[in-house]
């Protein structure tokens, strides 16, 4: 059943809720263009206080009469954001899609969002107050309860973009959460100071804060105290907190410096000392602990706040695709690190996996590349029963109003189905970019619409990506025929040299005007020199959208260094480089960049992380096969080999950085159970020439004999391990001696 609120007045019986009241006007007519009048008639919104908990709200929906009952600002604010949620707007008239009426309480008693105002933020250091009171309100849209911000440090310094200093803002901002009754948190790394100067200087900057409810000293990133002084230094800090601020709590995180191997353990062992001083423990990013092993070790006093990072696609704590980290390589290129990330069933999920052992979370994140993601862990936060795709309704009504919803859903989702796969491959981009460009092409208002005109971005992007990879990849194939069928490398370098199309073209430059439009409504920095991105790391597609995504780049930079050549050795030089990957049935080549985790039959150990290289314009310039852009970093590798030949002897082959530690004296490789080497990184017999001519920079082999009893009906188990400082690598081969 519907209800139709068009003409709808407001009533207000006390001064907190005149407040919410004209909260709630200025929204109805942000979306109609009419403010509602004041008064108590047959369609209102009524603002009534009543004996509710403080995070919540009642709903009682008479005919058209909606009353909304709180205990508070922030109860009234979840409250008509309800009714936002599942409201249409059609010009001024005002449908109502559903009853609902009921108690509304969260599920977990901590949800928000860290919003650092910084350099390294890919968007908040370009807002002032304003921007930030629309932020506040669009993140309790969705049930958020507390803001965390991060004091300055001296060395980030201030670029143009900021009106404010760092420690300044966080004081603006403190105080404006005030006004909504939000919690204030602040992420705040220990420094190198002596403990009293140290104390004294927080002591300072918290009196000046006007809100301050948490404080989150991580124990590493940055950080690189042993785990018993950083909590003794937590301690400390603590008491000075609630000198100041009697009711703030302290909330270390378990995070471990890389520097500290025994810090988890030495963490730990202070917290069974059970301090009084500290609140509860925060995970996140280079966690000590799994977070399940955090919950059974940690006493049982001290609850778990989650640092869930859903900011970041690589090179983080939950990459894209984060149980098999198969992000294919063209998309991890040109999107990198802080793309627009709408990546809804995967947060679903990592929500559902970790929610059973915390009480709440507040996010990593750096910027508005990551607000539908912010939406959806909100919600699960408050609402985890409630359907993802509702949730995503509820988003689209709420922030995307002159658009049909279900068209809304339907691109967000595909939005994330189009990182499935090779996009060459993937017909969903398509789908999603004609979605969103017809909505965009026929209603006018979408375009000052910043999260709309952030979707289609996005889906632009991964149209731009997946057109110049089909076109390159034929353009390849032809030239390797060409070297193949006449031997002729001016041919092939005139084919893969074929300029793109005037339409390739266009699509190009309709990216660079939207983003153009994202700086200019929400100050997106989408690249470093016009819009003010940290680095290319930071949220900069418009620097890394044209990098090589696939062989195209380093095929031009082969064959130009072939034609340098002697033609004997330019014959096995082009032999070699169009072979480079090839082997015979009984043999086996792999690469972390090329192929899934799974054909390697072995499940690596957690925690490993991949080192993704193609992003890194200085790296990814024509010099590195699209095979070597995964460089794999871990204590140990392992994998099941089969289908070689019984009596065979073999070679083992593995392209490792060069990168080399003195302290790693362990370098082991097992295969079978029996070690072949063990010794200094890496060992082995090189091969000088492989590397000069088909290796990227910066990268060497190693080949270890593998003889024939190694193996039992042509199988093999193959471990490489590293104790002290780990090992990477990219690529391996196992070939025929």
């Amino acid at each position: 059943m519907k209800f139709d609120f068009t003409g709808l007045t407001v009533f207000a019986e006390s001064d907190i809720a005149k407040k919410a009241a004209d909260l709630f006007c200025d929204e109805i007519e942000m979306r109609t263009g009419v403010r509602p009048a004041l008064g108590d008639s047959d369609i209102c919104v009524r603002f009534v206080t009543g004996d509710t908990e403080r995070d919540a709200y009642s709903l009682r929906l008479d005919g058209t009469v909606l009353t909304v009952t709180a205990s508070g600002i922030r109860g009234f604010i979840y409250g008509y954001s309800m009714f936002l949620r599942k409201t249409v707007y059609n010009g001024k008239n005002i449908t109502l899609i559903k009853d609902i009426t009921g108690e509304y309480a969260p599920d977990k008693s901590i949800r928000g969002h860290q919003l650092g105002y910084r350099t390294t933020s890919n968007t908040y250091e370009a807002w002032g107050i304003p921007e930030y009171r629309r932020c506040y309100l669009d993140l309790m849209m969705f049930g958020s309860n507390i803001v965390e911000h991060i004091p300055g440090r001296a060395e980030k310094g201030r670029n143009d973009l900021m009106k404010y200093d760092a420690d300044e803002f966080c004081i603006l901002a403190s105080e404006l959460a005030d006004e909504f009754d939000l919690d204030v948190s602040l992420w705040y790394p220990n420094d190198e100071l002596p403990i009293e100067e140290s104390v004294e200087k927080r002591r300072e900057f918290f009196k000046k804060c006007p809100r301050l409810n948490v404080v989150f000293p991580p124990g590493g990133d940055p950080g690189d105290f042993p785990g018993d002084v950083f909590v003794e230094r937590v301690k400390a800090i603590s008491n000075a907190l609630r000198e100041e601020k009697p009711n703030a709590q302290m909330w270390p995180s378990a995070q471990a410096p890389h520097s500290q191997p025994t810090w988890g353990e030495d963490f730990i062992s202070k917290m069974s000392e059970l301090p009084d001083e500290i609140d509860g423990v925060i995970t996140g990013p280079n966690r000590a602990f799994p977070l399940s092993v955090l919950r059974r070790k940690l006493p049982s006093k001290y609850p778990i706040r989650l640092y869930p990072d859903i900011t970041h696609n690589v090179r983080c704590e939950y990459p894209v695709h984060f149980l098999s980290d198969d992000w294919h390589y063209s998309l991890t290129t040109t999107l990198s690190r802080e793309s627009i990330n709408p990546r809804p069933r995967e947060y679903n999920l990592i929500h559902r996996i970790t929610r059973r052992y915390i009480v709440g979370s507040v996010s990593y994140s750096e910027g508005v590349n990551d607000d539908v993601n912010k939406a959806v862990w909100s919600n699960l936060d408050y609402f985890p029963e409630v359907s993802l795709k509702e949730t995503l309704l509820d988003y689209a009504r709420a922030f995307i109003w002159d658009a049909p919803a279900e068209k809304i859903v339907d691109a967000v989702f595909g939005l994330e189905r189009n990182w499935e796969g090779d996009p060459a491959e993937n017909p969903c981009i398509e789908a999603t970019y004609n979605t969103l460009i017809d909505l965009y092409n026929s209603i006018p208002s979408l375009a000052d619409n910043w999260r709309f005109v952030q979707l289609l971005f996005r889906a632009l992007s991964d149209l731009i990506v997946k057109t110049r990879r089909v076109f390159e990849t034929e353009l390849l194939e032809d030239a390797v025929y060409t070297l193949k069928s006449k031997n002729d490398i001016d041919g092939a370098l005139k084919i893969i040299d074929t300029p793109f199309s005037a339409e390739y073209l266009e699509m190009r430059e309709f990216m660079e005007v939207l983003g153009k439009k994202l700086f200019d409504m929400i100050g997106m920095q989408l690249d470093v020199k016009r819009y003010y991105a940290d680095n290319w790391e930071r949220g900069a597609t418009l620097d890394t959208i044209d990098l090589p995504v696939t062989d195209r780049a380093y095929y031009i930079n082969r064959l130009n260094f072939a034609k340098t050549l002697s033609d004997d050795e330019r014959e096995e030089f082009i032999s070699g480089l169009l072979n480079r990957n090839k082997v015979n049935a009984d043999e086996f080549y792999y690469s972390f960049a090329e192929h899934g985790l799974d054909v390697l039959e072995e499940r690596q150990q957690p925690d490993f992380y991949m080192d993704f290289q193609g992003d890194r314009p200085a790296v990814n310039d024509g010099s590195i096969p699209m095979c070597q852009l995964k460089l794999y970093d871990h204590y140990s590798f392992r994998c099941k080999l089969s289908g070689m030949t019984p009596g065979q002897d073999y070679k083992l082959r593995v392209s490792y950085s060069s990168r080399k530690s003195a302290e790693a004296t362990d370098h082991t490789v097992t295969v079978s159970g029996k070690v072949i080497y063990c010794g200094n990184q890496y060992g082995g017999e090189k091969d000088e020439k492989f590397d000069k001519y088909y290796l990227a920079p910066n990268t060497e082999t190693a080949t270890y004999d593998l003889p024939a009893e190694l193996f039992t009906n042509g199988c093999a188990d193959i471990v490489i391990n590293e104790p002290h400082v780990g090992l990477m690598m990219s690529e391996f081969w196992v070939l025929k001696a």
